[in-house]
């Protein structure tokens, strides 16, 4: 797996700023001067995690960056662990008609939290604050999928079931590529026992919550760290992601982890935890032919 704990940003006076963690890279770079970031393992794939310096810019605004000709689609968020195909919904116009969060061209949003294409030029967005925007592709079949992690969609195991999607369309596991975008981080992510509890129950076999904790505990690159307030621990939802992919069969080389915390970067990244406002950066990455 691929992970790092430093937060540094680009300097802009640069064209690009690479930070190399164990055979990935995370990459800068910058439209019309504003700064989002790639991973390299999606390279094959027109990919993006945007910054909060897009805003109030949308996905139908976005997908310039990525493929003008890319159809796009996005869903009404509602912290669950439901996964849709494209097949399912309605593009959203290039138009702009995406500018009200419940309402496409069709009317209103699908109630999902990740999305999964069927054919190619196909753009899959969602949006986040803190929680984890994952991207995910196959290298063999060009097909990808967004999906929207924070806790609760998390402790519902979201991520496994846009994997279970790709195994039904017939995706070998060893063929995925996943990158998880800039999230709020472990270190300053402060929740109550029992969320920690909730989310250990999807990688830790069925045990007391004492030894759950103490399980977790245990872990190399634990998913929590110990809080000074009582029952409270501190609480990495991408390392619970990593971890539930792990026990599915993908290789910790086939998951990278953007070193990046919205919490602890303003001038970047919007953070609910942080400031309590309802603002989002998006993510999205566009599909291709089967290679």
């Amino acid at each position: 797996m691929t992970v790092a704990s430093s937060n540094t940003l680009p300097n802009f006076s640069a064209p690009e700023f690479n930070l190399n963690q164990n055979g990935a890279t995370w990459q800068w770079h910058s439209w019309e001067g504003l700064p989002y970031l790639t991973c390299s393992w999606l390279n094959s794939w027109p990919h993006g995690f945007f910054t909060q310096n897009f805003a109030p810019k949308t996905p139908s605004d976005l997908v310039e960056v990525l493929n003008p000709q890319a159809r796009v689609y996005r869903v009404k968020q509602v912290h669950g662990a439901r996964v849709v195909k494209t097949d399912r919904l309605y593009p959203v116009s290039s138009a702009g008609d995406d500018s009200n969060p419940d309402l496409n061209s069709a009317g209103t949003l699908t109630e999902a939290d990740g999305i999964i294409t069927e054919k190619e030029l196909e753009a899959v967005w969602v949006c986040s604050a803190d929680c984890a925007p994952v991207l995910i592709a196959d290298a063999k079949t060009g097909q990808v999928a967004a999906v929207h992690a924070g806790w609760r969609g998390t402790a519902a195991r979201i991520v496994p079931e846009a994997i279970a999607m790709f195994a039904a369309c017939g995706s070998k596991l060893e063929n995925l590529r996943v990158a998880m975008g800039p999230a709020i981080a472990g270190d300053v992510y402060q929740v109550s026992i029992e969320v920690a509890v909730q989310l250990g129950a999807t990688i830790a076999p069925e045990s007391t919550d004492a030894e759950l904790l103490e399980f977790l505990h245990q872990l190399p690159e634990q998913p929590i760290l110990d809080d000074p307030e009582p029952g409270k621990v501190r609480l990495d939802v991408r390392r619970f992601n990593a971890l539930q992919l792990e026990k599915l069969g993908i290789k910790p080389h086939q998951v990278a982890i953007a070193p990046y915390c919205t919490y602890s970067n303003p001038t970047h990244f919007f953070s609910y935890r942080r400031d309590q406002l309802k603002k989002v950066q998006w993510s999205g990455i566009v599909s291709t032919k089967n290679s």
